[in-house]
């Protein structure tokens, strides 16, 4: 069930008005949320905020597990390049990756315990897309909570996408969990990461049932890896993504969106959602919203993972043997790329 945001987004109302779907409440289903809304950008305290108040509307929905998108706190910097030219940085750039690595959080830290409070508090799992500060150096991770109000762990993007590569690190692949829960198994892969053969049969390998999906990619064709990621590893997939307008950004000129039209219209839609939640066999159980901040919900019915693996079993029931070379081969193949291909980055901060 997809749903729409009221009139009024200020704090004193519900941020989105939800619709059911009309699921069988004797099933025994897991309700599951993708919130789709902006960071609010280089203020972590509000974005906190925030997200307390999304969780806490998700949770009186009955949400069992609530997925934000990737880099919520601490904000996805779209259409920055922050002034690095090849050979070249510039002093206003240097200036912004200061403000871009005061918003990001240290893991852990007290933000990190407020998160853990929140989930405990609405009694939800939560997996919430951060940008973590690891000294110096930036990671786009995935933050994983219980409903008890417990860190469980987290995932470190492996494969940051074009000019992300100056700002964040490269995870080193021994942060791929998949979480045992009692609604399901979790784990999550972060916005092109999810392109990468090795890193999906590894969470397969791990038994993975519901697989996170925070991402930043807002184009029509990425509903199209989702529902392969669905098919190929019988698993529930949920991918969650921000929904920004210009408004929702610095104004310029401390923040210029390059080559978009209209940079100084407020309410231009600068990265248009498409959350959505896919089932097993492909079937698409709520969005994909295009519209503006939502909270997008479906109950995920358990008996579907059953029915996908009759007859046609995932590699979630390989040995464990073959979970743990499938691993081996990730994490040689990024060494190897990052002597081969990427020896050149510096993703420390500009100097």
């Amino acid at each position: 069930m997809s749903l729409v945001p009221t009139s009024d987004g200020g704090n004193n109302g519900p941020f989105f008005a939800e619709v059911e779907m009309g699921a069988d409440s004797s099933a025994p289903t897991v309700r599951a949320t993708v919130v789709q809304a902006s960071t609010v950008f280089y203020d972590t305290p509000a974005t906190l905020e925030k997200a307390e108040r999304l969780l806490a509307e998700a949770a009186s929905y009955g949400a069992q597990l609530v997925v934000f998108p990737e880099a919520f706190i601490g904000g996805y910097p779209r259409g920055s390049n922050f002034g690095v030219t090849i050979g070249n940085r510039t002093a206003k750039g240097r200036e912004e990756f200061r403000k871009y690595h005061a918003s990001a959080i240290d893991v852990p830290d007290p933000e990190v315990d407020r998160l853990a409070a929140m989930a405990g508090k609405y009694k939800v799992y939560l997996v919430m897309g951060v940008i973590e500060r690891d000294g110096y150096t930036l990671y786009c991770s995935v933050l994983f909570f219980d409903s008890q109000g417990h860190y469980m762990g987290k995932h470190r993007k492996m494969m940051p996408t074009a000019l992300e590569r100056v700002i964040w690190g490269f995870g080193d692949g021994s942060t791929i969990p998949v979480f045992e829960t009692p609604i399901g198994k979790i784990g999550a892969a972060i916005c092109w990461e999810n392109k990468m053969p090795l890193l999906r049969m590894a969470m397969y390998a791990k038994g993975v049932e519901i697989f996170c999906a925070p991402t930043a990619d807002a184009r029509e064709v990425w509903q199209a890896s989702m529902t392969h990621i669905a098919l190929e590893g019988g698993c529930f997939v949920l991918s969650a993504n921000q929904f920004c307008r210009r408004k929702d950004y610095p104004p310029p000129p401390e923040y210029v969106f390059s080559g978009m039209e209209d940079d100084l219209n407020p309410e231009s839609v600068v990265c248009a959602g498409g959350s959505v939640i896919i089932s097993p066999s492909g079937a698409v159980l709520a969005g994909p919203n295009h519209d503006g901040e939502a909270l997008i919900s479906a109950d995920l019915d358990p008996l579907l993972l059953v029915d996908e693996k009759c007859g046609a079993p995932s590699p979630a029931v390989f040995p464990p043997a073959v979970a743990a070379f499938v691993c081996l081969l990730l994490v040689t193949l990024l060494v190897i790329l990052a002597i081969d291909g990427f020896d050149c980055l510096d993703h420390s901060i500009p100097s």
